[in-house]
């Protein structure tokens, strides 16, 4: 009735198909059907018409599987302000909520791959390795697993900045989100690198820890603020962005900005006496004695503040 085909021949420079299947005034209808003739328990051949009956029957068009399964394919989109991560969020409970126990659901397409990407690694397992790489940078430039703690003490401040301000303006924790946390790590430690290299050099020239504290925060609270404000100045147009994909360069704009404002205007307080703690603690551990940094000079005056 429909065809089944066997193989290819060539002839006449041309490649041709060999199908096997009745004759057209045989496979017009399906009562048709009956004319075929099968072997019964005897061995005799008898019609098909015998054992069965045809008759028409309203129905689908098509019928759709997915892996092998019935389905029905649903296409839905995002209403205008909720991203598509919260469309799918928004399926998932809908189905859950009205569909029997018996009926599942998958997504296909881009869905599909969103989906997928959501179930690799996770984001708290991306900023975990980007705090620890930090750590370690951090650990080789100063010779101490103690300090680079008062450095990265300072980021959840700026962490802390980026939801604040994010909250403000109603936009979400997605991937562009997450993008920006992680260039916080690294600006927002840049700030406390400023100042506490110049609070370590000075801490092993002699000076008592919480004046070398206070010294390296004012030599290098001009910088800090040149250099943040000039950053965040910089990212004032992601902020403003408008148009197409303005909702990603307003997300990524606002979380950077709200972190490095947080950086800026309130861990710099902090770092100095992140320092001051974290290297009485080093004392401790190591017996109460100060090893001075090997090769630590600080500069000379007038030179290396701005």
């Amino acid at each position: 009735m429909g065809g089944s085909l066997i193989n290819y021949f060539n002839r006449f420079g041309l490649q041709w198909q060999v199908y096997v299947q009745a004759d057209g005034q045989f496979r017009t209808t399906a009562s048709n059907l009956g004319k075929f003739h099968v072997r019964n328990l005897a061995g005799e051949m008898v019609p098909m018409s015998t054992l069965s009956s045809t008759y028409p029957r309203a129905g689908a068009e098509f019928v759709m599987r997915y892996n092998l399964f019935n389905c029905v394919q649903i296409n839905a989109n995002a209403a205008p302000g909720y991203s598509s991560g919260q469309a799918i969020a928004a399926v998932d409970d809908v189905f859950k909520k009205t569909m029997p126990g018996q009926m599942g659901f998958d997504y296909s397409g881009m869905t599909y791959q969103e989906v997928k990407a959501s179930q690799g690694v996770s984001p708290a397992t991306i900023f975990g390795l980007a705090f620890f790489v930090v750590f370690l940078i951090m650990a080789a430039q100063y010779e101490s697993w103690t300090l680079p703690f008062a450095v990265l003490l300072g980021v959840p401040i700026a962490i802390f900045g980026a939801f604040f301000t994010l909250h403000l303006r109603t936009l979400d924790n997605n991937v562009y989100t997450q993008i920006g946390l992680i260039m916080l790590i690294g600006l927002s430690a840049k700030n406390a690198i400023l100042i506490v290299e110049f609070a370590k050099m000075e801490f092993d020239r002699g000076t008592p820890l919480k004046q070398a504290a206070l010294t390296g925060a004012r030599l290098r609270l001009r910088p800090i603020l040149m250099t943040a404000f000039a950053f965040i100045l910089g990212c004032v147009p992601l902020w403003t962005a408008s148009g197409a994909g303005a909702i990603a360069r307003q997300t990524l704009g606002t979380c950077v900005i709200g972190g490095m404002l947080a950086a800026t205007i309130l861990a710099i307080f902090f770092i100095p006496v992140s320092f001051d703690v974290v290297e009485k603690f080093g004392m401790k551990l190591s017996g109460g004695k100060h090893e001075p940094h090997a090769g630590a000079a600080m500069p000379e005056a007038g030179a290396g503040h701005d």
